[in-house]
């Protein structure tokens, strides 16, 4: 069953759709979106279990690939739309061009491949956000300490405590559904396979300090699916390629969506 999907819209023009990753938000591409939404319509989504999307007792790529489907026909985007998902999000972009390929235009997938993926490197995230013990956290410094038992790096921290928020009895919560994302994580490495190949063309763009694309990947997994594509590297950027090098990003999607 589908999700009515939470957005956030602005600028004209062609469209380009922006899916986060796992437990992140609509809010980690708006220094981006600002930039692009003076030459495009660009359309900001959460997608389902994060930021402000409905919650779901079921997580997959299959699903979330027809809740951004059903926006899509909700907000009518036409066939020229570019769809942009990073990690996560950059999977249920390559799951909605296969299924769908008649509705978009080209798609740009950032930092990941289609192959599986061993979702081990998560483990202390999990780890960290089950073990917060909201009735003794009074404010977000708290929260950060807490967490730091679990994680050592201060950049990922920050971009988890995106999701803490004051409930009306003032009183923290995680806006995503931390207990089934908690389920559904091993499976999100998930291998993402077709019967036919998207033929349009595809962007990927890789971190040169991350591992999530490999060079067997820029050689057969993404040609085997994606005939049409082509892979850049930003140098000295990591996994959040778009949060290091938002202007090596910015520059390559603009240039790719107006090609």
């Amino acid at each position: 069953m589908t999700i009515p999907l939470h957005y956030r819209e602005q600028g004209q023009g062609r469209p380009l759709v922006v899916l986060h990753g796992l437990f992140g938000t609509l809010d980690n591409w708006q220094t981006l979106a600002r930039r692009w939404a003076e030459q495009f319509r660009v359309i900001l989504v959460d997608l389902r279990n994060h930021g402000r999307s409905p919650h779901s007792e079921e997580h997959s790529y299959t699903l979330m690939a027809q809740d951004v489907l059903a926006l899509f026909e909700q907000l009518q985007l036409p066939a020229d739309t570019t769809l942009l998902g990073h990690s996560m999000g950059g999977k249920v972009a390559m799951r909605f061009a296969l299924d769908n390929p008649e509705r978009v235009r080209q798609i740009v997938v950032v930092d990941i491949a289609p192959r599986f993926s061993d979702m081990e490197h998560q483990d202390e995230v999990i780890e960290g956000l089950n073990a917060l013990d909201f009735k003794s956290i009074e404010n977000r410094q708290q929260a950060d300490d807490a967490l730091a038992q679990h994680i050592r790096q201060v950049d990922t921290r920050q971009f988890l405590l995106k999701n803490l928020y004051r409930r009306e009895d003032n009183s923290f919560a995680w806006r995503i559904n931390l207990p089934v994302l908690t389920a559904a994580v091993a499976a999100l490495g998930e291998e993402i396979k077709a019967d036919q190949p998207f033929l349009k063309p595809a962007l990927f763009i890789r971190g040169g300090k991350s591992d999530y694309v490999t060079a067997e990947d820029k050689l057969h997994g993404i040609p085997a699916l994606f005939p049409n594509s082509q892979v850049e590297t930003v140098v000295d950027a990591g996994h959040w390629v778009h949060a290091e090098k938002p202007e090596e990003v910015y520059q390559l999607v603009t240039a790719f969506v107006n090609s």
